[in-house]
């Protein structure tokens, strides 16, 4: 095996001090957002220098700009804080941590396991965060959630992912809707009909929610733009689209002027539990089992005591 060379013994600290010069051009600012004396913060970047045996910044009249040197040193040196980061915050998870923080999409529901996990571990911090529909997979590999429960599809690398349960489609229409008052429909019914579109959304995703394509090969029809989930709920209630959703009953109203009637003939929503790959804790552990045994689709949902003993 190759032996490497010996690395310098750099100090995480100066790394930090030098990204701020860096970032800001301006040893004065960056002392400023650092907190420290401009003197101090040049002693500190020239100990770095000396350290890596190359001189990183050069001072001008304008400010500080990166010698060629530092243009090379300074995407490593982000990428070395944020390993070191990722490395502490690992190592924490792995010793029995003492936080938990739960994300949920629009409509879910994680409340009874998150009461579950508290009175388990009455000495755990136990947080929930709503996250968007398509931020599953960035939160949990940015360490901004622990788990999230949420509707697949999105992106599953580097996750676990476990189905906790169904829900049927529903269509979204507004009440002078010719199709209002249905018992059911089908996507014959809503072959014409314009779904509201997302860009940039995940394929797979708006796949699914737009049923596109239909079964016979055709592309769903076009709508109107959407930015955010309230924009569709207006354009459906205005009589611009129509929309497919779950996580409601026949009839249940998300807003007075829209209803939901089931829509058959179609797979239905899965709602899953998605974690880090491979990750194990006491927390962890705790959650998911109280999500697969507590968290149940809408129709199921019974008063329930606390599982176990």
């Amino acid at each position: 095996m190759t032996e490497l060379p010996p690395a310098p013994d750099l100090e995480l600290r100066l790394v930090r001090y030098f990204i701020a010069v860096a970032e800001q051009r301006h040893f004065g600012r960056a002392a400023e957002a650092l907190h420290i004396t401009q003197p101090s913060l040049s002693r500190q970047v020239r100990r770095l220098e000396e350290q890596l045996g190359a001189r990183l910044l050069d001072r001008t009249p304008q400010g500080t700009r990166l010698t060629e040197a530092g243009e090379v040193f300074l995407p490593r040196a982000k990428a070395l804080l944020r390993s070191t980061a990722q490395a502490a915050a690992e190592t924490r998870a792995a010793a029995e941590p003492s936080r938990l923080t739960v994300g949920y999409m629009a409509n879910l529901y994680v409340t009874p396991a998150v009461r579950e996990v508290r009175r388990r571990h009455p000495d755990a911090d136990v947080h929930v965060v709503h996250l968007a529909y398509d931020d599953v997979r960035a939160a949990l590999l940015e360490r901004r959630a622990d788990a999230v429960v949420g509707r697949l599809p999105f992106p599953t690398a580097e996750l676990d992912v476990t189905v906790l349960y169904d829900e049927p489609r529903l269509l979204l229409v507004p009440l002078d809707h010719r199709l209002a008052g249905k018992e059911s429909v089908t996507l014959d019914d809503i072959a014409d009909e314009p779904l509201p579109q997302t860009p940039g959304a995940d394929p797979a995703w708006s796949a699914f929610w737009r049923i596109d394509p239909r079964p016979d090969g055709r592309p769903a029809p076009g709508g109107p733009v959407i930015r955010a989930l309230e924009d569709k709920f207006e354009f459906v209630a205005d009589g611009q689209a129509v929309a497919i959703t779950a996580g409601l009953q026949p009839g249940q109203t998300i807003r007075p002027d829209i209803m939901a009637i089931p829509l058959h003939g179609v797979e239905p929503s899965h709602v899953a539990l998605a974690t880090r790959s491979g990750e194990h804790n006491r927390l962890l552990s705790a959650f998911r089992k109280a999500a697969r045994t507590l968290l149940k689709a809408p129709a199921e949902q019974t008063e329930e005591l606390p599982y176990g003993s």
